[in-house]
């Protein structure tokens, strides 16, 4: 069975998309925002020696603050006012979630509509503001005891830079945060998935050209280079062929008689993704891992702290055997608790009752929610798994096998992931376009014969 949306797609001309004035609004307004995102990740932080802090970031780039630096692109890198990225909104999304989960006052707010789901968006704002307060005091503190062959990172510590770098870093935050909402709202696509996107295909270029250049120079063999690329497009492959691929359950509607004529019973599909969760797993788990080095920076004083949290801080780093194992357990617990939140196979299976829909042989109701659990839950394996292998896969190249894979396969799973749902959703405008289009020219020819008759 071929979707709307995927007719739409094969007979998409430029024509209809001049046509649909709003989409361009849309279309313009996001590439607007998203420039503006850029630009602030080249605004410096002020109090700062740039050059030393560039020559101290260089020791530690390969670590969770290279990955970091990537989500942010490559703002951390810059030591930029939007270093923090959407991280701490992201923080503090999981943390409202899990809450929601366990805590009866949350979970009877978020049973209430859109009044309820507001009241945990503004509770999730105020908590990423929390969390970035922390985050920056942490950073600034770590800033103040970095040292570099070019000097002291931090030209004059104390408590007027902390001060500074707190509300300078969590004012970038909160302003990428509104900025994600207002791109959702007014845009196309999610905003902060569009965000942490265009912050890991703004170092695309300069990636390749690293590429080529060892390739150049004889750093690199070039059966090297071309395995590289080939591992590349099997990556993105891999993904696209993986987020397209579905479980459809067969929903029967049995026949129905409308005064003296009987309607022959309809059948359609249920369609279960195979990765529900889509990009949300290596989001927050990234993001739960920069924890231990946010603690840490706001316990050491100066160089300082308890040994057994900088021990751990080591073990956590990037490539670290700990590390892949936490991060493997993060996306897999994260794709079973996302697809929770975002699928309810009870209510799915009531309003299929409710509409006269079943699943044949399988009685409606109780059972059908639990079939549909089921399923659910088997495919859900899979598709964490999938996760797992291309986040982790490239990872382990570049830390075992020493190959210089510098896509790592989160980026590329979110790279991929975001492009094809806002894809979706620029054919979804378009598609709704055609439609608007349709009941004007139908409610024209109304009009029209009207007028003739009389």
């Amino acid at each position: 069975m071929v979707s709307a949306a995927e007719q739409l797609a094969a007979n998409m001309n430029l024509g209809a998309f001049g046509k649909a004035e709003e989409l361009k609004r849309r279309i313009w307004f996001t590439l607007g925002a998203l420039l503006v995102y850029r630009l602030g990740t080249f605004i410096p932080l002020p109090g700062v020696n740039a050059a030393a802090f560039a020559d101290a970031f260089k020791s530690q780039s390969s670590g969770m603050l290279g990955m970091f630096n990537m989500f942010a692109g490559g703002a951390v890198e810059r030591l930029a006012i939007f270093a923090l990225n959407i991280m701490p909104y992201i923080s503090a999304s999981i943390i409202m979630q899990l809450m929601s989960s366990m805590n009866p006052k949350l979970e009877a707010l978020k049973k209430e509509g859109e009044a309820g789901r507001k009241q945990i968006n503004q509770y999730t704002r105020y908590l990423t503001v929390i969390l970035a307060a922390l985050q920056a005091y942490g950073l600034a503190i770590g800033l103040e005891g970095s040292r570099s062959s070019g000097g002291s990172v931090v030209a004059d510590p104390g408590f007027f830079f902390r001060l500074s770098t707190v509300i300078t870093l969590v004012g970038g935050t909160v302003f990428l945060m509104w900025l994600g909402e207002q791109i959702t709202q007014r845009g196309v696509g999610n905003g902060t998935s569009l965000i942490i996107f265009a912050g890991i295909v703004a170092d695309l270029p300069r990636a390749l050209a690293g590429l080529f250049e060892m390739a150049r120079t004889g750093a690199l063999s070039t059966f090297l280079l071309l395995a590289l690329l080939l591992l590349m497009l099997a990556v993105v492959a891999a993904i696209v062929f993986m987020e397209r691929a579905q479980r459809r359950l067969l929903i029967q509607y049995p026949k129905r008689q409308v005064g003296n004529r009987m309607f022959q019973g309809d059948a359609s599909h249920l369609p279960l993704k195979l990765n529900s969760a889509g990009v949300i797993p290596p989001i927050f788990a990234s993001s739960l891992l920069l924890l231990p080095i946010t603690a840490a920076q706001l316990t050491s004083s100066q160089g300082g702290g308890p040994e057994w949290l900088a021990n751990l801080v080591a073990a956590l780093g990037r490539g670290q055997p700990l590390h892949i194992l936490v991060y493997v357990a993060l996306i897999i617990f994260f794709a079973f608790f996302y697809t929770a939140v975002v699928f309810n196979p009870k209510d799915t299976a009531d309003n299929l009752r409710k509409y006269g829909g079943f699943i044949p042989g399988i009685r409606p109701g109780e059972k059908t929610a639990e079939y549909i659990d089921y399923v659910l839950t088997r495919i859900t394996v899979v598709g964490a798994i999938y996760i797992a292998i291309v986040c982790v896969l490239p990872e382990i190249l570049i830390s075992y096998a020493a190959v210089p894979f510098y896509f790592g396969g989160t980026s590329l799973l979110i790279a991929v992931s975001v492009t094809m749902d806002t894809v979706a959703q620029i054919q979804s405008h378009l598609l709704a376009h055609q439609y608007e289009g349709l009941i004007k020219k139908a409610k024209l020819r109304g009009a029209s014969s009207k007028s003739g008759r009389r």
